[in-house]
C-alpha cells in the first residue's frame, strides 16, 4: 500500500460527510441560508460574523454543516473583548442550541490563538453561550453579546 491511497482518504471523508447536501452559492444566499439556520439553531446571527461567502451547504440528516469565505477573516467581539480567528471554511455539526465538532474558529485568549470546537446554549433562560476547546476548558459569554443590530431592532418592537 502506498501513500496514494491515504490521500484520497480525507476526499472521500469530505465526499461522505457532503452528501445529500443542500448548498447554496454566493454571498447573498448564502448569507440568507446562515442566519436562517443560526435562527432555526437557537442562536443569535451575529455569533458567526463571516465575510464573503461563497459556498454554504447543510446536511439535514446528519447535521453537518460548512460555510465557504473567500479569504479567513477576523472579527472583534466587543461585548465579550475576544478576537476570533475564521478560516477560509468553518464546520460544524448542528442540531437545536449546539454547534459540535467545529473546525476553522479559533479564539484569541492571551497570547495564543486556541481552536473553538464547540458552541452550546445550555442554560434554562437561554442567556448565555458556551464555548468549549478541544482540551475541554470553556468559557460563557451573554447571548446579547452576538445580537446583531437587526435582531436587536426586532426585539425592541416585540
Amino acid at each position: 500500500m502506498g501513500s496514494s491511497g491515504n490521500s484520497a482518504m480525507p476526499e472521500n471523508k469530505e465526499r461522505n460527510e457532503r452528501a445529500g447536501a443542500e448548498i447554496v452559492y454566493g454571498a447573498e444566499d448564502c448569507y440568507r441560508q446562515s442566519t436562517e439556520m443560526l435562527e432555526e439553531l437557537g442562536f443569535p446571527k451575529g455569533v458567526l460574523p463571516l465575510q464573503d461567502l461563497m459556498e454554504c451547504g447543510r446536511v439535514r440528516e446528519t447535521g453537518f454543516v460548512w460555510m465557504k469565505q473567500k479569504a479567513p477573516h477576523e472579527h472583534f467581539f466587543s461585548g465579550t473583548n475576544t478576537r476570533v480567528r475564521y478560516a477560509t471554511e468553518v464546520t460544524a455539526y448542528v442540531d437545536k442550541f449546539n454547534m459540535k465538532k467545529m473546525t476553522g474558529i479559533k479564539s484569541k485568549q492571551m497570547f495564543l490563538w486556541v481552536p473553538i470546537t464547540d458552541m452550546t446554549i445550555e442554560d434554562p433562560h437561554r442567556n448565555h453561550i458556551y464555548f468549549k476547546t478541544p482540551m475541554g476548558i470553556g468559557k460563557s459569554f451573554p447571548v446579547a453579546a452576538f445580537i446583531t443590530q437587526q435582531e436587536d431592532k426586532s426585539l425592541i418592537r416585540n
